[in-house]
């Protein structure tokens, strides 16, 4: 019995968790629900409130609301490690993203799907999206956005053993650095590249 004694900490926590206000639409409510769980692991719970708000936004044919629910229930799949089931809910998101011209939410889930390619073992599929990801960013001028995705392609370059790929996406990535004057971190890059080189 005494394990079932909440510490301090908790009984604040939970304290806190009723001043939020709740949102009087109990669909909504269900999804903020989900993603309180989901941001303290609690995935079954997460799960539970995700399908229930997919439900009610279904039979409302809400499609903002299956989208977003749709990636959450996949976050909760990739956090459990659930890859292909991950990649059926991100899927499903990027049919109504798609079919409604949303970039960004694109992007992001583009971000998420490499992660499921890569939990796969499909290292092929990832890159090809990495590329496509990388083409978004120069059309939109982001390099923040270009150095991430080539910092991804850089990863999945050493999982496939293709140290000299690998090398040469640090060099890149330390030129970008340079051109911003970051001069300490296009260093840290050209040094990793550097080590690559070195090994092959």
């Amino acid at each position: 019995m005494i394990s079932n004694i909440q510490s301090m900490a908790e009984i604040k926590k939970a304290g806190q968790k009723e001043d939020k206000k709740r949102s009087s639409d109990p669909i909504q409510a269900e999804y903020e629900e989900g993603l309180e769980f989901l941001k303290n692991k609690e995935l079954s719970q997460a799960a539970v409130a995700f399908h229930n708000a997919l439900r009610g936004y279904e039979e409302k044919k809400h499609q903002d609301g299956i989208a977003n629910a749709s990636n959450q229930l996949g976050n909760v799949c990739l956090e459990k490690g659930e890859f292909e089931k991950a990649g059926e809910h991100y899927q499903r998101a990027w049919e109504i993203c798609d079919r409604f011209d949303d970039p960004m939410s694109l992007l992001a889930l583009s971000m998420q799907l490499v992660v499921v390619h890569r939990g796969l073992g499909e290292n092929d599929k990832a890159l090809e999206l990495c590329f496509e990801m990388l083409e978004t960013h120069n059309k939109n001028n982001n390099p923040q956005g270009t150095v991430s995705v080539m910092e991804t392609i850089a990863a999945i370059y050493l999982a496939m053993d293709e140290k000299s790929k690998a090398a040469d996406t640090y060099k890149t990535i330390a030129s970008i650095h340079r051109n911003y004057k970051h001069r300490n971190i296009a260093e840290k890059f050209m040094a990793r590249a550097e080590e690559l080189e070195a090994e092959v």
